[in-house]
């Protein structure tokens, strides 16, 4: 047998619908299809030469029985199946008009958007929920030199609309990073804002906020390092990285690097398609990293992100 992926790529449009109360609507899998039973964001197959909002309009009308207004896209998902790559194009859909209804047997839910997480869905529709609920940027803090300008810097990024951190600072004294942690978490409390910190459990525990594990931390684990309910997140590099990142309950994983920077100089980056091919494996959110800023979040989406990752692109001068 061959461990080759399957050629076959299926384009797939899909829409997020919501209603007057913000509910977003899902559509479960009917018997006699593959992964029967489980939850999706309604939509279907690009058919030759038919564009995606052509594709999208006429499936929801099929499907459901409405028209629709097809706005901005969301997300870009591929997904690797048993026997089929698949693309599946998610947009937000700007309006609708009709009762939706399961024209095709199929059970409707509308669905609270806290409680999408909690839905079984098919591989690819998972990264969708994630790019609805979870930050599309993803700071990295640099070292600290003066802990005063430093605070600051990141009072400013918080003022920009950051809310999720990724407090770092190697080589930098530990009693008086666990002092500024306690500082950052603090801010980042008050804006609302997810702070995680860079591989240490024990800070994670003592302040109270998410870990970020380091690619290395990987391997010599067999369970999540922390409880449920804190947030865990890893650096990957290569498809056993993921892997690993996926098999401990890791919430979302960070990729990269994307393009060559100064911090990893003489290393080349493995583009969008490199990411592309790693995502295909995977149902985790992925922040892209390396070389990007604000303006490459529609690309980074585009191949499946979450969004991006960053020091030098996040970070305020």
């Amino acid at each position: 047998m061959s461990d080759d992926p399957p050629t076959r790529i299926v384009e797939v449009v899909a829409g997020v619908i919501r209603d007057a109360r913000g509910r977003v609507l899902l559509t479960r899998r009917t018997e006699g299809r593959d992964l029967a039973g489980l939850w999706e964001f309604p939509g279907g197959k690009r058919e030759p030469g038919e564009s995606p909002e052509a594709a999208l309009a006429r499936e929801l009308h099929e499907e459901l029985g409405i028209t629709v207004e097809i706005g901005a896209p969301l997300i870009n998902v591929p997904q690797i199946y048993p026997d089929k790559r698949l693309r599946l194009d998610v947009r937000l859909i700007r309006d609708w008009h009709g009762p939706a209804r399961g024209r095709e047997s199929q059970a409707l839910a509308w669905v609270p958007p806290n409680k999408l997480g909690t839905y079984s869905m098919p591989p690819a529709d998972r990264p969708v929920v994630g790019a609805l609920l979870q930050p599309d940027r993803y700071l990295v803090t640099p070292p600290p030199g003066d802990d005063s300008s430093w605070l600051a810097a990141l009072d400013r990024a918080l003022a920009a609309g950051i809310r999720r951190i990724h407090l770092r600072a190697p080589a930098s004294d530990p009693q008086r990073w666990s002092a500024l942690v306690g500082r950052a978490v603090r801010r980042c409390r008050k804006a609302g804002a997810h702070a995680m910190v860079n591989g240490d459990i024990e800070l994670a525990r003592e302040h109270g906020v998410g870990l970020h594990l380091r690619a290395a931390q990987l391997a010599g684990l067999d369970s999540r390092p922390v409880a449920a309910d804190v947030m865990l997140a890893a650096s990957c590099h290569h498809l056993d990285d993921l892997r690993a990142a996926e098999a401990v309950g890791c919430d979302f994983a960070v990729v990269g690097t994307i393009k060559p920077t100064p911090s990893h100089p003489g290393m080349a980056g493995i583009g969008w398609d490199g990411f592309a091919r790693l995502r295909e494996h995977v149902s985790l959110p992925l922040y892209a990293i390396g070389g990007l800023g604000p303006d490459d979040l529609a690309e980074a989406r585009s191949h499946g992100a979450q969004g991006i990752a960053a020091i030098r692109g996040l970070w305020p001068a």
